[in-house]
């Protein structure tokens, strides 16, 4: 692709009002190679250490978002987008260069993640609920609204480790909508659950965004991105390929990839 074809975030965004800025960021993750039985014996007692490398999974990223914006962040499997995700939600720190984010985060990263497995499903809004910032007067205000949107009232007393993976899709999302967060990072959780699910959740994200919160979405459902943001930032080898309004961004990439769009 010529490189006057890409676009860059910086120059579209006001740093001053950007309530996301990455700056500079690098991430490598150390790979360790698996060995069979023979290999292990055979280092055993050659001392001959086991080859470790390291994979650059993220290579300066710059880019800023704004306020209200809604972005998606595509690319193929392995490109680094969950990986970004991950350090703007601070799960992961970056190696080199800083994410700043300005506001409070709600992260739909992993189904499930913050649950625990021994507690009911309203034990875990409560516990869930105050690891996204609510205080125990607001979850208890939200609590019905929140098994409502759930449509899993009668699991609610039921300890998670029964659930399925759609009910905890369900759990965890009606409490990070409720939990009025600033900023909503959204990593393929829309792909798990029913289809009718799926929409509702789409629709209350359209609206969430409709009212000014910041969306943050990774996700290969490329309807999705062209529907719920209004910009893209292509995401290829670790590093920021184009960066612009979705339609293009998608446009570019499937032309790049071979994908008809």
């Amino acid at each position: 692709m010529n490189n006057k074809s890409l676009k860059n975030g910086n120059n579209k965004i006001d740093a001053k009002n950007a309530v996301i800025k990455i700056a500079n960021v690098d991430k490598w993750f150390r790979l360790h190679h698996n060995y069979s039985l023979k290999d292990a014996f055979v280092n055993l007692f050659t001392h001959k250490k086991r080859d470790k490398s390291l994979f650059h999974a993220l290579s300066n990223i710059n880019f800023n978002i704004n306020s209200g914006e809604a972005i998606g962040l595509v690319g193929i499997n392995g490109s680094g987008k969950s990986t970004l995700l991950k350090c703007i939600s601070g799960v992961i720190k970056p190696d080199k260069g800083k994410v700043s984010i300005k506001g409070r985060i709600a992260g739909l990263i992993e189904v499930g993640a913050g649950f625990h497995p021994d507690l009911t499903g309203r034990e875990n809004i409560f516990l869930n609920g105050a690891i996204l910032g609510m205080t125990k007067e607001q979850i208890i205000q939200k609590f019905d609204d929140i098994v409502e949107f759930s449509e899993i009232p009668q699991f609610i007393d039921s300890e998670v480790r029964f659930y399925s993976s759609g009910m905890f899709l369900r759990l965890a999302f009606a409490v990070a909508i409720h939990s009025d967060p600033d900023i909503f990072l959204i990593d393929e959780i829309l792909a798990v659950g029913d289809a009718k699910f799926r929409e509702k959740c789409l629709n209350r994200i359209s609206e969430l965004s409709k009212q000014g919160k910041t969306m943050v979405i990774v996700s290969h459902a490329e309807q999705q991105i062209r529907q719920l943001c209004q910009r893209a930032v292509w995401i290829n080898k670790g590093k920021v390929q184009m960066d612009g309004p979705a339609n293009e961004v998608l446009d570019a990439m499937n032309k790049f990839t071979g994908l008809k769009k």
